[in-house]
């Protein structure tokens, strides 16, 4: 048996820990590994839709990607179109914690979260996004938008609760997808202004709502060389359409300033 630490009030005599070695509550060391998860066949979910695994294919509206950013990173953004929206999933960025190998708190890139998984070149994987868009009509295309659930605030408390109230922000996004909903232009993509939001019952400040949504263009320009160094490691293998998102949003935050 495998123990969850904290998955029952009262932690049993003995069981095997997740290196398969005897445990016990008097053990010094936990018996979970420290990204222990529990998982469930998603066909179990009682929300899920009914033609999800249909060979004929099931139409997409959107695709979310996400990191965990401290900073700089809004609560939610739209891509301009799909090669932008390519762009946003290949720079994918996370202050790293107990998941994932390496000192916490370090900033780590892992394009479209396939970085650990995907079985040949990262470069050739962004080219092949960039093909199906280019043999797509755009109103075939989904919608891409790129999530931070983890913004902080100078203290290092989360601004947004997250959990299910997540939803706010998936209202936001299906509205858009259903041409109901407004957005505002900025140099990195679109966002929704404050009053966009659902945020009725919700204890957020305005002033942290507009901290959620706001373009820190300093911190942005700070991004920029960490981008082209992230791109080098793909060689000449990276897509020329990405190198250029680079220099439109270098060229888009010089003239916000």
């Amino acid at each position: 048996m495998y123990l969850w630490e904290g998955m029952t009030a009262e932690k049993p005599a003995e069981l095997m820990d997740w290196l398969r070695r005897p445990w016990s509550p008097a053990s010094s060391r936990k018996a979970a590994h420290p990204n222990a998860r529990f998982t469930a066949p998603a066909k179990q979910c009682p929300s899920i839709a009914p033609e999800w695994e249909d060979p004929n294919g099931v139409p997409i509206d959107a695709i979310l990607f996400g990191g965990r950013r401290a900073g700089v990173v809004p609560l939610v953004t739209e891509s301009f179109n799909w090669q932008h929206g390519t762009f946003l999933g290949a720079t994918a960025s996370s202050e790293t914690t107990a998941a994932i190998t390496g000192k916490v708190g370090q900033l780590r890139r892992d394009p479209m979260a396939m970085l650990p998984f995907c079985g040949y070149h990262m470069g050739d994987y962004f080219a092949h996004w960039l093909k199906i868009g280019a043999q797509s009509g755009p109103s075939k295309l989904p919608r891409i938008y790129y999530v931070n659930w983890f913004r902080q605030d100078e203290n290092g408390k989360m601004i947004w609760p997250g959990y299910g109230e997540n939803s706010r922000v998936l209202k936001w996004v299906f509205e858009r997808c259903e041409g109901k909903a407004h957005a505002v232009e900025t140099p990195i993509g679109r966002l929704p202004a404050p009053s966009d939001l659902d945020v009725r019952g919700l204890n957020l400040p305005s002033a942290d709502l507009s901290k959620l949504l706001s373009v820190d263009v300093d911190g942005w320009l700070a991004e920029i060389p960490l981008i082209r160094d992230h791109f080098a490691k793909f060689g000449n293998r990276l897509p020329n359409g990405l190198n250029r998102e680079v220099d439109e949003l270098e060229r888009r935050l010089k003239a916000a300033k």
